[in-house]
């Protein structure tokens, strides 16, 4: 590896870093938004719950600008490596891991953006529980990304297919809780539009896990060079041939 891409990269990987700092901040603050602004309506005290959510689903997290802005100079660094050292073996497949990291880390914090809108458009609308499920599957789907982060940066592998693991887990309790919300739906006309929110509030989650389950797959497509991801469905389709 020549000194100047040795240099290149490491300022990139200081940025991915930085920037799954501030991905795993705006989902803490996406989920404690919903928490409190649910908590302050059901003890019908609006300004408490204006205040649990002091930010507009147009203005956003401050911390999402930063990290658009991050994303976009993380991939032109990696495309400057790619034109200019023409990278191999294990340098090219850092490049490559960290432009999809990169693009996962970008997705979840556009998804915790979407949790904080959600939460927002609950204000004036009939008081809903939040179901136990759903935060049980939201602090699984942040420890699965600060994991994910770990075992990037550690260059651990068994961290990374431990990971991979726990996606089943979290689909599961997406199903259990749209299955609840949709009883509610059913039984209380008047919470339809409410529980929609936590609805979608629910897929956001899910998805958070499946993009931290990416990233786990990134990092053992870096450590031994092999591409894991689809591995499960090819092995179906081989069993039913």
């Amino acid at each position: 590896m020549s000194l100047h891409l040795s240099q290149d990269l490491a300022a990139t990987q200081q940025d991915i870093l930085r920037m799954g700092t501030l991905v795993g901040h705006v989902v803490h603050a996406s989920l404690l938004i919903l928490e409190e602004s649910v908590s302050a309506l059901a003890d019908d005290s609006v300004p408490a719950a204006e205040e649990s959510i002091p930010r507009t689903p147009k203005c956003g997290l401050p911390e999402e600008r930063e990290i658009d802005r991050i994303d976009v100079d993380i991939e032109e660094s990696c495309l400057k490596m790619l034109a200019l050292h023409q990278p191999v073996a294990i340098d090219l497949r850092r490049i490559a891991a960290i432009l999809k990291i990169n693009t996962e880390l970008e997705r979840i914090g556009d998804l915790a953006e979407n949790i904080v809108e959600r939460a927002s458009a609950l204000r004036g609308l009939p008081v809903i529980a939040i179901p136990k499920k759903l935060m049980e599957m939201a602090r699984g789907a942040v420890s699965m990304v600060d994991r994910a982060l770990l075992a990037y940066t550690d260059q651990r592998l068994e961290l990374a297919k431990q990971i991979l693991l726990e996606d089943d887990r979290i689909d599961r309790l997406n199903r259990e809780i749209i299955d609840e919300l949709t009883e509610t739906m059913r039984t209380s006309p008047t919470m339809i539009e409410a529980a929609l929110h936590l609805f979608s509030v629910s897929r956001h989650v899910e998805r958070i896990a499946d993009h931290a389950t990416n990233i786990a797959e990134d990092v053992i497509y870096l450590i031994e060079g092999e591409i894991v991801r689809h591995r499960q469905l090819a092995s179906a389709q081989k069993q039913t041939a």
